[in-house]
């Protein structure tokens, strides 16, 4: 078992998990009001007061159900910052939950929501 991360770092990557949460959040209401503040004829961009081709309406549907989705994604996003907050918290933030090692900073740096080493990951992922 390696030795955890220093105060300093914790403290770099706390503010690393916040910006990236203030962004997701930013992005989330941006997708949000594309997708459900326009009506249909807004969102195709259709002026007149003729009635929509079935196509038409599925696309905008579609667009709009992506969008959401998208959203829902973002926020489980959130989730998964907002534990890795709770980790740095408790002391465990940066150790694997399985082999008990210390994650590696630049897979930290890339998902600083992280909860395995690499290697415990890619088992996890074979199973």
């Amino acid at each position: 078992m390696k030795k955890k991360l220093e105060k300093k770092e914790l403290a770099e990557f706390r503010k690393l998990i916040n910006k990236r949460k203030k962004e997701i959040v930013d992005n989330i209401e941006k997708i949000s009001e594309e997708a459900l503040k326009k009506s249909q004829k807004d969102a195709a961009g259709d002026i007149s007061g003729y009635t929509y081709h079935m196509a038409d309406v599925a696309t905008d549907t579609y667009d709009r159900e992506f969008n959401l989705e998208l959203a829902a994604n973002e926020r489980r996003l959130i989730y998964e910052l907002d534990d890795a907050i709770k980790r740095i918290e408790e002391g465990s933030f940066g150790m694997c939950e399985d082999c008990k090692c210390v994650i590696t900073k630049t897979r930290l740096k890339a998902l600083p929501y992280a909860r395995l080493c690499l290697k415990c990951q890619e088992k996890r992922e074979k199973r």
